[in-house]
């Protein structure tokens, strides 16, 4: 981790922080589609269902578009 709490971001610009309104702008250090998830360099989980685990411990209920 670096000095940005709950970021594992070493690159330049850095990624947003969990706590930031778009955090899901960070970049995918580990991708697993088969299972559903992708690990953001920030330190969340982000789900295909888009919901999301962030690092401490918070969940983000699903925010996809209603169907039309």
């Amino acid at each position: 981790m670096t000095a940005r709490t709950g970021s594992i971001c070493t690159h330049q610009p850095h990624c947003p922080t969990p706590d930031d309104l778009d955090r899901e702008a960070a970049r995918i250090v580990a991708s697993h589609p088969e299972q559903g998830w992708s690990l953001l360099c920030n330190g969340i989980v982000v789900f295909e269902d888009t919901g999301e685990l962030l690092p401490d411990g918070r969940v983000i209920a699903p925010h996809r578009p209603a169907a039309v």
